[in-house]
């Protein structure tokens, strides 16, 4: 995944005067944008998004010293109008394009590299399971993509499931885990906006084809999953169980990530207050 990632890193370097888009980036790398953008997240403590506008800016700084025209500098990397160019410099390094030259300001953000990085030696849990092909099938919405904190979206979402809903969920459901799981797939296709969604839905897993309309039917192929347990204080236990999967464990597994919808699920301890069993299921496949 680190030689998958700086070949990611190269992609965009070479592009950067390109319209580069989530697209093309998560093809030539072979990963979904969803997972591309989450493992890319975790290793560099930073969005997709961030960091090809940091780089696009970097190399706009570079050039305007070299005294290039703003107006060239600004369509060259890609903004559609002065205005909006102007706006993202004088936000990201304070001054405005024009004074660059004026005063020799110069501000730059280098390329990234992955490299891996041992930490501590805690060990990680994990399991591989073979699931042949099921439906997810529940209630979803289109939510703002966020990767740390407790997504609003998400929390209406959940609220606005009615008994109805409960009932035939219930009925249907007929694959480990038995539980209410929560799933994310169909991420943005243009990562270039600042504010991504995706879709998320709150179900369950059955082979069942027949679904009524209260609910949505996802269909997801036969594949391999690597299941994460994580049983501590909700819902940091969880999100620091998800960062370490993308962080620690991919990076030095013989494992990728697969273009299938990801999933967990909670279980709160009725005994102990914010705690909670919760594992996370992560589509994989062996590397070539």
């Amino acid at each position: 995944m680190l030689k998958e990632l700086n070949d990611v890193v190269e992609f965009i370097e070479d592009h950067l005067t390109d319209d580069v888009t989530l697209e093309n980036v998560s093809e030539y790398a072979g990963a979904s944008d969803y997972h591309l953008r989450t493992i890319f997240f975790y290793l560099s403590g930073m969005t997709l998004s961030e960091y090809i506008k940091n780089r696009k800016l970097s190399e706009a700084n570079r050039v305007l010293l070299q005294g290039e025209k703003v107006t060239d500098v600004a369509f060259k990397y890609g903004y559609q109008s002065l205005d909006g160019f102007t706006r993202a410099f004088k936000k990201w390094c304070g001054s405005l394009p024009s004074d660059v030259q004026k005063t020799g300001m110069s501000k730059s953000f280098p390329k990234l590299s992955f490299v891996i990085s041992v930490k501590g030696g805690n060990t990680m849990e994990y399991k591989i399971v073979e699931k042949p092909a099921f439906n997810l099938v529940g209630v979803s919405k289109r939510v703002p993509m966020q990767f740390e904190g407790v997504n609003n979206a998400i929390v209406e979402l959940a609220q606005s499931i009615t008994e109805e809903q409960r009932k035939e969920m219930r009925a249907l459901q007929n694959m480990e885990p038995h539980e209410i799981v929560n799933a994310s797939y169909d991420a943005d296709a243009n990562f270039m906006e600042e504010e991504g969604a995706l879709t998320h839905l709150i179900g369950v897993l059955t082979t069942h084809e027949d679904v009524s309309e209260r609910l949505v039917k996802v269909p997801v192929e036969a594949s391999t999953w690597a299941v994460f347990p994580a049983e501590g204080p909700f819902p940091a236990t969880l999100q620091d169980t998800t960062a370490r999967t993308y962080s620690e464990w991919l990076p030095a597994s013989d494992y990728e990530v697969v273009n299938v919808p990801s999933f967990s699920f909670t279980k709160f301890d009725p005994n102990k207050e914010g705690y909670a069993y919760s594992e996370i299921w992560m589509p994989v496949r062996k590397k070539d």
